[in-house]
């Protein structure tokens, strides 16, 4: 299973993300593809997010079950606490 999650991305970007994807929410999308694929569209997601923002999660073996990345400026900020990867909230300044 994979989850990638963008935002203030180009409506063109979500449309291409919607070929492999189903997008249950705006700037959420959800499915099952091969880990090449998962790639290439990561690949795609960041060359074209331009000042937007993506997160990426995806199934693996690991303590949690997935593996995250992220990208670009999002509402939440993945952080790794010895190998526990939580979302937290960037301060307002």
């Amino acid at each position: 299973m994979t989850v990638l999650i963008v935002e203030k991305v180009s409506a063109s970007l979500r449309g291409s993300l919607t070929r492999w994807m189903i997008q249950p929410k705006t700037g959420v999308f959800v499915g099952k593809v091969s880990a090449r694929v998962r790639e290439k569209l990561w690949e795609r997601v960041l060359s074209k997010k331009k000042k937007g923002g993506a997160v990426l999660i995806y199934s693996c073996d690991t303590e949690q079950g997935y593996k995250v990345r992220s990208d670009g400026k999002t509402s939440k900020i993945m952080r790794d606490f010895e190998g526990v990867v939580l979302p937290t909230t960037p301060k307002k300044q």
